[in-house]
Parts: C-alpha cells; structure tokens; sequence
C-alpha cells in the first residue's frame, strides 16, 4: 500500500469566520492553528499547505484565563539595548490583533511553511469583516 502525499494543486481551500467573544485565547489560538495548517482534512501532508482561510472576528472579546494578564512578553528590536516588554492583558487592551497574531503564530510551524500558513489568518478587533465575497462558513469551536 502506498502512502498519499497532497501536492499544491490537489488542496482546495474554504473560508471559515470564528467569532471569539468569550473564548479563551489559547484554545482559540490551537483551534484556529489546526485549521490553518489543514490537520482536519483527510489529506494532511506535513510538508504542504493544505488549510484553510480563517477570519476571526471579535478578537477584542477574547479572555485570558488565571493570572496569564500578568505574564510579560519579551521581543528585541535588533539594535544593542532593544529589549522591550509588555504584559499579555495591556497587549490585549492596546490591540487584541497583534495578541490573537501572535498566539496563533506560536503554534504554527517556525520555518518558511508557518509564514505561509499565517497569510491565511484575517483577525478583526470588531464583529464586520470584509470578505462577504469568499462566502465564509461560520466555525463552531469545540471549546
């Protein structure tokens, strides 16, 4: 028996609109990463991008769980003394965006294949999108 391969041009890609309000930011986060990557198609290939299109709307109404709005967030900007910080609940205040972006992006693959992958995620801080026009199937998360 031979082992099936999805090549690019076998994937058909859907959109699909997940509606954050009350959901907890990890598990939306994982959910929406399977989605992205295509691990809930049959033809899962771990070396081809075979998800989907996801919009997240509500992404301002995203919760953080426990003490995790305390946790502090580290990045450098490259240049000597570049080390900046903020807390994970003053980014979700400030842009719930850039929050929700870099959730899902820590749990896509980190090589050229995850930033392919997460060109596919559109996130909204309000409950209007603009993509009317792919036709997006509403996401029910099993959260």
């Amino acid at each position: 028996m031979k082992t099936y391969f999805a090549r690019k041009e076998d994937v058909t890609r859907k959109w699909y609109v997940v509606d954050a309000t009350g959901v907890p930011l990890g598990r939306l986060a994982a959910e929406v990463a399977k989605i992205l990557r295509g691990k809930h198609k049959p033809i899962f290939t771990p070396h081809v991008d075979c998800g989907d299109h996801v919009i997240i709307v509500n992404a301002d109404k995203c919760v953080l769980t426990g003490h995790k709005s305390e946790e502090i967030l580290y990045w450098h900007s490259g240049y000597p003394g570049g080390l900046k910080s903020i807390s994970r609940g003053k980014l979700m205040a400030v842009s719930p965006v850039k929050a929700v972006r870099r959730a899902v992006k820590g749990m896509l693959p980190h090589n050229r294949l995850g930033d392919a992958m997460i060109k596919k995620l559109k996130i909204y801080a309000g409950p209007e999108h603009k993509h009317q026009a792919q036709k997006p199937e509403e996401l029910k998360l099993n959260i």
